[in-house]
């Protein structure tokens, strides 16, 4: 762990020899060229990540302008990343190797949508019938490729808009998956966590039935072929699916599979049911069998891993363990521990990696943001053994080391974070990191014969670090025992989202460190906490579309410390806010 940590900050070097090497090449290709050929030779073995024995990785790019969400790989080999952030450039860059060494040697830029659109969680990238399908955050669009280009040569088509206000609209990321009939499906996330409304009041119930089921929760499909569409062109296909952003179809048994994002926010919530151990931990990261028809219980329950049930949530009555109208809805056939943010998912069917690996599904978690006080976790990328259309096995570490620390105190602390995954021609599996844009090819060179319990037994013992372990109530508990005040009330209710350094996370959570919106205007900041926040904010030309809940329940005094607390920290320098200010703030809401 300290080698890779050491390396992950040690640049300088690598920066001198960038700069020797692109004496030697064109300006149009050195970003590309020089700066990948002299990070690879400075990099350890198998780009910094652990994978199982025989396995190799190499990185194709070390960076990218534009952060990278999805990925895809074509016939001919070449890597199209879909890219965080657009711009006049684009909102895609494709990346060769030319000549065969495994890194990226040449680069182009294309698929502008403009700068009108939503961009945070645009994600989708996949390949399909000869088209290149990728999404914002609204608009589905597609390219027509060529055999032998780089760069698609046709107009960009729209396939799908997503003609729905979104002005304070949560989980609206549209991936993409495509069966064998001419049919896409897309996901259209649930724009609240639990249903509530108002959104996330401490305590509050949910709206009974939820109309938020009609035209959000669920997953739609559409005809992959038609261009134009909006939701009503499509068909509700499954319901009770809070947010998707990890799908796929799986060919060996002509199935949609996809691993949902469990709800949040149970320990700010619901105080008095649960307590910051179990709001780490739960609900489960559910990954189900989407079938016609099935619904899954969104927002009426969530899945807990740990007693292996689906609960009644407690916005509709429950305690962390009645089941009530929960056993109507359809079950996951695995359910991961919470908040580990499953991003993508990818079934193998081809015959480069092991027999074990055959028809299994690889999963890319992302990693937690709001699992304080303990540690973050998650980081890597796991799977899943299927036979028969099932799981077969317990879930499995594949790629770890992507964090690059442990324990992580602070989602912040991640050197990389697996994003996307894709497989190529020949069988070699790329995977995507959100927080640079690095991007690695693994392959296998070990006998495939051999490979079996010894390989996987060394990788078992991965999940005993603290960032993929369930973690101990009281030995993992990072929060100091003598803490008191405004430090405790931010690392019990504040620092699950704006996290233990104040640096939040990129895109959901804004950071509370040097920043106007904490020194600035007092009655602006005490009225955020009071009411809450929704829509998007930027924050040191970051833009955020997190929700920040009700904090009312707090007393003025708590209220009062905690805002003193993060406006003296974090870099901060502003004076303290007392407590007849928030008692007058109140009164006046």
């Amino acid at each position: 762990m300290e080698d890779q940590l050491s390396h992950a900050t040690n640049y300088e070097i690598v920066f001198m020899n960038f700069v020797s090497c692109a004496k030697s090449i064109t300006f149009s290709l050195m970003l590309i060229v020089c700066f990948v050929q002299c990070v690879r030779e400075s990099e350890p073995p198998n780009g910094g990540l652990f994978l199982p024995d025989g396995f190799e990785a190499v990185v194709v790019v070390d960076s990218t302008e534009g952060k990278v969400r999805h990925i895809a790989v074509s016939e001919d080999g070449y890597l199209y990343a879909k890219l965080r952030n657009s711009n006049s450039e684009g909102s895609i860059t494709v990346f060769q190797d030319a000549n065969g060494d495994g890194g990226a040697d040449k680069i182009k830029r294309f698929g502008s949508y403009g700068t009108n659109q939503r961009l945070g969680y645009a994600t989708a990238i996949r390949i399909y019938n000869g088209y290149l399908y990728f999404s914002s955050e609204l608009v589905v669009y597609r390219y027509k490729l060529k055999p032998g280009t780089l760069v698609p040569e046709g107009e960009m088509e729209i396939v799908f808009t997503d003609d729905h206000p979104h002005g304070k609209h949560e989980h609206i990321g549209k991936p993409l998956a495509f069966d064998d009939e001419g049919h896409m499906y897309i996901p259209f996330g649930a724009p609240s966590n639990a249903c509530q409304s108002p959104k996330r009041i401490p305590g509050a119930s949910g709206l009974d039935p939820c109309p938020e089921l009609e035209d959000h929760g669920g997953i739609w499909r559409f005809d992959a072929n038609k261009l134009g569409q909006t939701q009503k062109d499509g068909y509700k296909y499954a319901t009770g699916i809070r947010s998707v952003v990890a799908m796929d179809w799986n060919p060996a048994d002509n199935n949609l599979y996809v691993v949902m994002h469990g709800r949040d926010d149970l320990l700010r919530l619901f105080p008095n049911i649960y307590d910051p151990w179990k709001s780490a931990l739960l609900p489960s990261e559910e990954f189900i069998k989407v079938t016609e028809g099935s619904n899954f219980g969104w927002p009426y329950c969530y899945y807990d891993q740990i007693q292996e049930k689906k609960v009644l949530a407690p916005e509709y009555g429950g305690d962390g363990e009645i089941v009530g109208r929960c056993d109507q809805f359809d079950d996951p056939i695995v359910g991961f521990p919470g908040h580990w943010a499953p991003n993508d998912l990818v079934f193998y069917d081809g015959d480069a990696f092991p027999e074990h690996y055959k028809n299994g599904a690889f999963i890319a978690f992302h990693g937690s943001t709001n699992r304080a006080p303990y540690p973050q976790s998650g980081y890597f990328v796991g799977f899943v053994p299927f036979k028969d259309g099932k799981p077969s096995g317990d879930w499995e570490v594949f790629v770890d080391g992507f964090a690059a620390v442990d324990p992580l105190e602070s989602v912040n602390d991640a050197v990389y974070r697996p994003m996307g995954i894709a497989f190529g021609p020949n069988g070699a599996m790329y995977i995507s990191d959100s927080v640079k844009g690095k991007i690695w090819k693994v392959t296998y060179i070990g006998d495939k014969d051999a490979f079996g319990v010894e390989q996987l037994a060394e990788m078992e013992k991965r999940k005993e670090l603290s960032h993929i372990r369930t973690p101990d109530k009281i030995k993992d508990n990072l929060m100091q025992d003598n803490i008191s005040g405004g430090a405790k009330t931010y690392y019990t209710y504040c620092s699950a989202c704006h996290q233990k350094d104040g640096g939040g996370a990129i895109g959901r959570f804004p950071p509370v460190a040097n920043t106007d919106w904490v020194t600035g205007d007092k009655e602006r900041l005490i009225k955020i906490v009071l009411e809450g926040m929704e829509g998007s904010i930027e924050v040191h030309g970051e833009t955020y579309n997190g929700v920040m809940p009700q904090h009312g329940f707090l007393s003025d005094k708590e209220i009062a410390e905690v805002l003193t607390y993060i406006r003296s920290n974090f870099n901060n320098r502003a004076s303290a806010i007392e407590v007849e200010e928030v008692e007058k703030i109140r009164k006046d809401l």
